[in-house]
């Protein structure tokens, strides 16, 4: 532990003895706060009312927050909510938003830590391709500063953040500059498993779940997103997105991009859990003051179980024009100019002399994609190898997913006889 988060540590214990941790949240003073900050009154939707409510209640009830994670959640909202007002704004100002065309966009999903970010960015070397970064999904508007101003403010967060969370960069490298996870675009309408990952907030999740139409609104705003983004550029480019959460709203997405063209990555599930959980219990501490890590494998094992089987059911045919592309992890990190070229060929691009050169590049330089060497074991968070393993056969079977060797904690060495201990015995 850490001088700062011993001294995080006690706050928390003093604000607890105190009752300050447990208080509700006020949304209608978080949306004043938006307000007054932007000096905008018009959401024009304001559908995300009653989820921004539901989040917030669960926050208080289930997570334990720490005085870290109050803060954080309320910085968040009003960020979130200022957005909404400045993009409102933006379309009240400039109805041709709205005509802003997203042609084919590109949809990579699967399994969380499966290579879905490596494929994504991989993907991003190439200059006629596109994705939200980071920078923008934090402060998408000019309002909130110039580009280059914004961008060094999110990098001064990057860094705040990996003080409370050490390890976090070598479990998922983040820059200002990074293509971002869609899920950060639908948290502004607050229907994201996003929430999830930070914080636990079951009936959230639960009422996220309970209903596909719950994310209508959140990729109908996803759409006026990129159409915002795409008219700052003042070009159209390709644009390929990434999100694990994609897997969970096929029907809506084909809703809202009816010519989408889908990507799923496939990677041994039982690596996928045991990273998933390490990279969850780093993402949550900050936040709580309780955490349960052998909780947190048997949620994941649940909640990605039903994502295979959901690829299972998909297989090829999503209902889109195009049938769904299948990426394999161990082909990706094989041979990822292959890989690459492979899922241009399946949507009929053609994958540039120079793109090429650019992912070797990107790979020479980024060994292991940026991520540290780590060693993750089954029962820091209360899974089972032989349990998960015939939990997901079907799904390896189905799709041919190559097994991966796994890390087992070595067993403690049998204590050594104490030769002291064996003379008295003598000598009695």
């Amino acid at each position: 532990m850490t001088l700062a988060t011993r001294a995080l540590s006690i706050i928390d214990r003093a604000a607890d003895f105190l009752g300050l941790l447990d208080r509700p949240f006020d949304p209608d003073r978080l949306v004043r706060a938006a307000r007054n900050r932007t000096g905008l009154q018009d959401f024009g939707d304001t559908s995300f009312i009653g989820p921004m409510s539901r989040l917030l209640d669960s926050c208080r009830r289930e997570s334990a927050l720490s005085v870290v994670g109050r803060s954080a959640t309320r910085w968040d909202v009003v960020r979130f909510l200022s957005n909404l007002l400045l993009l409102q704004e933006a379309y009240a100002r400039t109805p041709d938003i709205a005509a802003q065309p997203i042609t084919q966009p590109i949809f990579i999903t699967g399994l969380p830590r499966s290579g879905t970010t490596f494929l994504h960015r991989l993907m991003l070397t190439d200059a006629g391709n596109r994705a939200p970064l980071v920078w923008e999904t934090i402060y998408p508007s000019s309002a909130s500063g110039s580009r280059d101003q914004r961008i060094a403010r999110v990098a001064r967060q990057l860094k705040a953040f990996d003080r409370l969370a050490p390890t976090f960069q070598a479990l998922h490298p983040l820059e200002a500059t990074s293509p971002q996870e869609c899920s950060e675009i639908n948290a502004h309408v607050f229907r994201s498993l996003r929430f999830d990952t930070t914080y636990h907030i079951p009936s959230y999740r639960d009422w996220l779940d309970a209903d596909v139409v719950n994310n209508l609104p959140a990729y109908r705003f996803h759409k006026r997103f990129l159409q915002f983004l795409q008219h700052e550029d003042g070009v159209a480019r390709q644009w390929v997105l990434k999100c694990p959460e994609h897997l969970f709203a096929l029907q809506v997405i084909r809703s809202v991009y009816p010519d989408a063209r889908i990507v799923f990555v496939h990677r041994d599930p039982v690596k996928v859990l045991l990273s998933q959980s390490e990279l969850t219990e780093v993402l949550r501490r900050p936040f709580t003051r309780r955490l349960d890590p052998l909780a947190l494998g048997p949620h994941e094992s649940r909640r990605w179980l039903d994502g295979t089987q959901r690829m299972i059911a998909i297989a090829d045919d999503a209902g889109f024009p195009d049938p769904v592309c299948h990426v394999h992890y161990m082909d990706l990190i094989t041979d990822p100019v292959s890989t690459v070229d492979g899922v241009y060929r399946h949507f009929g691009m053609t994958l540039s002399p120079q793109a090429a050169t650019g992912i070797e590049e990107y790979v020479a330089a980024r060994p292991r994609g940026g991520y540290g060497d780590h060693r993750y074991y089954f029962e820091d968070h209360g899974l089972d190898e032989e349990q998960e393993r015939a939990k997901f056969r079907p799904y390896m079977i189905h799709f041919g997913v190559t097994t991966e060797a796994v890390t087992r904690r070595p067993a403690k060495p049998a204590p050594t006889p104490n030769a002291g201990a064996g003379e008295r015995t003598l000598q009695a």
